[in-house]
């Protein structure tokens, strides 16, 4: 998934393990992998062999059981003569689908401290974020985890907080044999799910050491900066904050830089300057590639080669590559997905009711996706 105007959401946790030293890496992927892959082939492959350094593609190679993964657990379960053959003394186990930054030392320093056998990274959330999309966790008054829920409908606030509670990154160190251990049994246990949250960590918490790592800002101590973009209304205000003024996530700091890999595009362009078509963009981020033609873009996000054209206007969206809008369209609220062509006079985002007609989808907050196959534009062709 894209985000930030030239990122992928799998950069993150990427950059983050560069920035904080790790450097042997293995990625898990799962079903149409092929768009991820490419992009960690052609992004992620300048590590040194020579020092122990690398970046693993791990597809469900279908060698125990002839299945795909099943759930997290059993994706480590399923490549565990690769884990074992590095060696490693710990293993950290990270989620691919959020936006954050942060040092993983410190995380893995906190667990050989308190002697866990699982540590899990927390963050406190509010109640309503956390109903039925992020484990619960409840922890005594040293951080030992004492009661976990995947996903609970109705989350255990934290103790005087009644409107937040302690939710799971999905962000786990183990200690290796325990982490061995657990996934064979797991692998084992009829009628699991063979995931993390909702079967291993609530198995083990009575009789072992799991243990809770509050991710704080390392300056302030305060909540740290990180967002889970699993919905269109999520995705769309996370990539909304990036044009702020100061926005919480900095992609400018060179002490922690992102990295990815772009095609090699040229700058964007701003064209025309007559008084009734003036290309122009305000408080927003135009990524390479991008020709805005007599158009105006307002608090909004192009990501690469987008082409908008006279007279149109893109207003609060979040624009994906390759988008095309011809003359005298207007977008309002909306997520344009990657490759679209709007024809000549659309309008986006001014009527819910007329973009449902039109197929387009409106969540309940009024924010609009549309992507080419609502357009009856055809990117994949199936013969």
């Amino acid at each position: 998934m894209f985000f930030g105007g030239k990122f992928r959401i799998i950069d993150f946790p990427l950059s983050n393990c560069i920035n904080s030293g790790i450097r042997r890496i293995g990625v898990l992927t799962q079903y149409k992998a092929h768009s991820l892959i490419r992009h960690l082939v052609q992004g992620w492959s300048w590590l040194n062999a020579g020092d122990r350094e690398f970046i693993e593609i791990l597809p469900a190679s279908q060698r125990i059981g002839g299945e795909w993964y099943r759930g997290t657990a059993d994706a480590v379960y399923q490549n565990l003569d690769i884990i074992r053959a590095h060696k490693p003394r710990l293993v950290l186990i990270l989620s691919g689908d959020h936006i954050y930054k942060m040092d993983y030392g410190p995380f893995l320093a906190a667990h050989v401290e308190m002697e866990a056998d699982m540590t899990v990274c927390c963050i406190e959330v509010p109640l309503a974020e956390a109903a039925g999309s992020l484990g619960v966790m409840t922890v005594d008054e040293n951080g030992r985890v004492i009661a976990f829920h995947e996903k609970p409908e109705h989350p255990t606030p934290l103790p005087g907080r009644p409107d937040v509670c302690l939710a799971s990154m999905g962000n786990y160190v183990f200690n290796t044999g325990f982490l061995f251990e657990q996934v064979i049994k797991d692998a084992d246990t009829p009628g699991t799910n063979h995931d993390f949250g909702r079967n291993v960590i609530p198995s083990i918490i009575r009789n072992y050491r799991v243990y809770a790592y509050p991710f704080r800002d390392p300056d302030t101590q305060q909540q740290a900066y990180w967002r889970d973009v699993g919905t269109l209304d999520a995705f769309w205000e996370a990539n909304m904050e990036l044009i702020a003024v100061i926005p919480q996530l900095n992609l400018y700091d060179a002490l922690w830089p992102i990295f990815t890999h772009q095609s090699q595009l040229p700058p964007a362009k701003f064209v025309f300057d007559d008084p009734d078509r003036r290309g122009e963009a305000f408080q927003s981020m135009v990524s390479g590639g991008c020709i805005v033609s007599g158009a105006t873009v307002r608090k909004s996000l192009l990501f690469s080669n987008c082409r908008i054209h006279s007279h149109s206007k893109v207003n609060d969206s979040v624009v994906l590559p390759d988008v095309r809008m011809e003359q005298n369209c207007r977008v309002t609220r909306a997520i344009i997905d990657r490759g679209a062509v709007l024809p000549e006079g659309t309008v986006v985002g001014e009527d819910a009711n007329a973009d449902r007609a039109r197929g387009f989808r409106v969540t309940d907050s009024g924010l609009t996706l549309v992507t080419a196959e609502m357009l009856g534009q055809q990117l994949h062709f199936t013969r």
